[in-house]
């Protein structure tokens, strides 16, 4: 961790929940918890993490982005 009011400590994640919210959160109204924790879990594990392209990683996805350093 960077030193304490550093723009850059919490960047990746401030990035991540953004995304959660602009793409995924504020356009639904979720009834109760179980609905709200299952979107949730769609968004991160279908979503973000295997067809979401991301520019640090060269515009790919994660999955593509791991599998690609397996094979290397």
């Amino acid at each position: 961790m960077s030193a304490r009011g550093d723009c850059y400590d919490n960047a990746v994640m401030e990035s991540f929940f953004h995304s959660l919210k602009v793409e995924e959160v504020h356009h639904q109204d979720f009834r109760t918890r179980a609905e709200a924790r299952a979107a949730l879990f769609d968004y991160i594990e279908i979503f973000y993490n295997r067809q979401r392209l991301h520019s640090s990683i060269g515009y790919q996805s994660p999955v593509e982005f791991e599998n690609e350093l397996l094979l290397n």
